[in-house]
């Protein structure tokens, strides 16, 4: 069965797609913090750390974002997000298995303890716990997760 999405680099133009992706997926996730207006601290991070320093793969679905991934070249992932409406899809997967193609020697991240949800996705996909930290912006408890091949 074929894909309903494509995966591509992210382009410049993708930037607004993104950024309300990213918003809509936590704010879906977590409905207590007000994302809306975490919106230009993201903008922020978005084009001075993650555009500049991660590979970017999005999703496209009849030329709608739906996805991305950010990977950088040390094998952080620091951002995996999928569109609520995709929750539960192969889409979550195809992104990280296209993150450990472009770290084939390893992948780590954090992921908040609370988000039991994303922790049993990541374990289903190879990642195994390897130890536990606290958010430095947000003050939450998080895991740090790693895949190795």
């Amino acid at each position: 069965m074929a894909a309903d999405f494509t995966l591509r680099p992210y382009r410049v133009e993708d930037e607004g797609a993104a950024i309300d992706l990213w918003r809509l997926t936590w704010q879906h996730a977590y409905p207590a913090i007000d994302f809306a207006a975490r919106v230009p601290w993201w903008r922020e991070r978005w084009r001075n750390e993650l555009v500049p320093n991660a590979a970017i793969i999005v999703a496209e679905q009849s030329d709608a974002l739906i996805g991305f991934v950010t990977i950088d070249g040390k094998g952080y992932l620091d951002q995996l997000v999928v569109s609520p409406d995709h929750w539960g899809s192969k889409l979550a997967t195809a992104l990280v298995d296209e993150a450990k193609r472009l770290s084939p020697s390893g992948v780590t991240l954090l992921v908040n303890k609370d988000n039991v949800r994303a922790i049993r996705f990541y374990e289903r996909n190879g990642f195994q716990h390897a130890g536990e930290d606290v958010n430095p912006t947000s003050g939450r408890p998080v895991l740090k997760m790693a895949w190795r091949p």
